[in-house]
């Protein structure tokens, strides 16, 4: 083919043209094409200033990360369109991470983009293995890139990169606050702790709604509860409460009666009422309800990981992977007759851990 044949879209210089028996060959790179930064300096100036300010707006939103975390309610529900009602903490934090890892990343786009370099260095392939003269290469071309992208010379877009950077890890470190003592105040606070011989709070059967009395509890039965009116609940625990699941979590019962003379545990029988004995129904391995009895043996089975627990000898472990017996409600009746709880638990409700005190 002829210099005055070739096709209208080659560029002179940048690459062989392709013949018409091959049209699979390398036609070569394009010419390049300058930026208006490259040229201008007062749209590098523009564009340094767009990059600094996303990464000044990542750190901001890092900051309402962690405000939001520490000052919004984790019961507070909103109603979000198109979502629907979500947790207020769970909107805010999705949000606001979203948006500092966005502008971290746009911002880093945007600057490679507009202010460094994009000069197109075509190489030859090369065996995996370098040689000590393309390992010199690679040194040097890094060298070559770190001044070009002008790293040193942009003090705010390095700057406000390096805050953003910083700020961003403590979103997680803020979320480790979790693991350590602040769910043992939340664990060690019952609705029973409000209980007293003087104020005490009934029982309340899970399936009825109604109060219960001794002779409601048959021998070998396995009854659930939970409280009933007091000071700081007048109503008593309702499932229309905003807290309830939260609150159930901790407060529910399982109640049983063993005939008096079965009860291996005498001060497990003094904290009962004729043979009725009250214990929580959260395992003390990780939390998991227990549901499940059986009359002949008095044992109460923990159906995730089946610890179980033997309840006529004060909810000893005598199987499974949880390390201590559930707690035990101190119960009496009142004066109609009705089962009330006369102080807290024996020791502190839920899974078992290190810092908790026993």
């Amino acid at each position: 083919m002829s210099d005055d044949k070739l096709p209208a879209n080659h560029a002179e210089g940048h690459g062989d043209v392709a013949a018409a028996d091959n049209p699979f060959a390398d036609p070569g790179l394009p010419a390049h094409e300058v930026r208006r930064t490259d040229i201008d300096e007062r749209a590098a100036k523009r564009a340094e200033r767009q990059v600094s300010l996303l990464f000044i707006v990542s750190m901001l939103a890092t900051v309402g990360f962690i405000a939001s975390y520490v000052a919004i309610d984790p019961t507070r529900i909103v109603y979000i369109f198109p979502l629907g009602h979500i947790s207020a903490m769970n909107f805010a934090l999705g949000m606001t991470l979203a948006v500092a890892l966005f502008c971290i990343g746009a911002g880093a786009v945007h600057w490679a983009r507009t202010l460094m370099s994009d000069v197109e260095h075509p190489a030859e392939r090369h065996p995996i293995e370098a040689d000590d003269e393309v390992r010199a290469d690679v040194i040097e071309q890094f060298k070559t890139g770190a001044a070009e992208s002008a790293f040193g010379r942009r003090k705010m877009i390095r700057n406000t990169l390096i805050g953003s950077m910083a700020l961003v890890p403590l979103s997680g470190v803020m979320l480790l606050r979790d693991l350590g003592p602040l769910p043992e105040k939340s664990l060690d606070s019952t609705a029973w702790s409000e209980a007293t011989p003087s104020m005490p709070i009934q029982l309340i059967n899970m399936n009825t709604n109604e109060a219960m009395k001794p002779e409601d509890i048959q021998v070998g039965s396995l009854t659930f509860a939970r409280p009933g009116p007091s000071a700081l609940r007048p109503n008593g625990l309702q499932e229309s409460d905003e807290d309830f699941q939260q609150q159930i979590a901790k407060d529910a019962l399982m109640i049983v009666r063993i005939q008096p003379e079965d009860i291996k545990d005498p001060n497990s029988a003094a904290l009962g009422f004729q043979g009725v004995l009250v214990y929580s129904k959260i395992c003390t391995h990780v939390g998991c309800p227990i549901s499940l009895y059986e009359q002949q043996t008095h044992h109460a089975l923990c159906p995730c990981h089946q610890s179980t627990f033997d309840l006529a000898d004060g909810a000893r472990v005598i199987f499974g992977p949880a390390g201590h017996p559930l707690p035990q409600l101190k119960i009496s009746t009142d004066s109609l007759g009705y089962l009330v709880a006369t102080g807290d638990f024996s020791h502190p409700v839920g899974p078992s851990f290190w810092e908790r005190s026993q």
